[in-house]
């Protein structure tokens, strides 16, 4: 159990595998994973075992981020000693964020060595996606997590056997609240958001705009079909974060492309 957002994960944690290799997923019922208030007879009513609870889940919180940093920094010295630019991508379901990596990888990997770590509740099905590419790919099932952690990318690396003078992909979960508070050691933060999705959502999702250091707003293609002013979301955005570099792309027509490649290239 994650003490930072209450988000579960199996007891075996999560799974890192390689497509081709035995794949198998998590099965659970919710009767061996969730308390019901139903099963215990007794109420707590005493306010200091209430204070105590809270100061346990807060020391929880602390140690579980506290690790998580620790491992970050040792990611990120690894990544920098071998002058490997890590990207953390990270949206909503649905942002386009698998098709804007597909697209990027397609059109520059004659040019860039690139390596990708999926992250996902459960399937291999992007890490498939990218494996069509023949890229080299490890995907990350987190089972009930919903965000990926700086040990879990520790582990990744070791099968990917990263080259020199590369960029590393790590496609997190979909989720715009969880993954804002584990660094996972990357150079850069990149938050997706599709022009689908309403021009609000930085102000409705502070914390991951505000930690982000890119914002790529994806499908400009079907700015004619949808109610959306980019200007304001910006404006938004940068309300939240003053620092925040925008990309204006279509992953489909390939619209705003070059100028995010533009981009990558000049950070290897």
């Amino acid at each position: 159990m994650c003490g930072t957002c209450g988000c579960g994960s199996d007891e075996n944690g999560p799974v890192i595998s390689k497509p081709g290799e035995h794949y198998h997923t998590h099965s659970h019922s919710h009767d061996e994973n969730h308390h019901h208030h139903d099963d215990h007879s007794h109420s707590h009513s005493h306010h200091g075992h209430s204070h105590d609870h809270k100061h346990k889940v807060l020391e929880i919180e602390q140690d579980i981020l506290q690790n998580n940093a620790v491992l970050a920094g040792r990611n990120r010295g690894y990544f920098e000693a071998k002058n490997i630019f890590a990207l953390n991508l990270v949206s909503s379901p649905g942002s386009g964020k698998t098709s804007l990596l597909e697209r990027t990888l397609a059109d520059l990997k004659g040019e860039i060595t690139f390596y990708v770590i999926e992250g996902d509740q459960q399937t291999l099905n992007d890490a498939n996606r990218i494996a069509a590419l023949n890229i080299p790919v490890v995907q990350i099932n987190t089972g009930k997590g919903c965000h990926l952690e700086s040990d879990m990318i520790y582990d990744a690396v070791k099968k990917l056997e990263l080259k020199d003078n590369s960029i590393l992909m790590i496609e997190n979960v979909g989720n715009l609240v969880c993954p804002s508070m584990f660094d996972l050691g990357e150079s850069k933060r990149v938050v997706i958001i599709s022009t689908t999705e309403g021009e609000d959502k930085p102000i409705k999702y502070p914390d991951m705009f505000h930690t982000s250091d890119i914002c790529i707003i994806n499908k400009i293609d079907l700015l004619p079909y949808v109610n959306i002013d980019v200007q304001k979301l910006k404006d938004y955005a940068l309300q939240v974060n003053p620092n925040l570099k925008f990309f204006e792309v279509s992953a489909t027509n390939g619209d705003g492309m070059e100028t995010w490649y533009k981009w990558l290239k000049s950070n290897i």
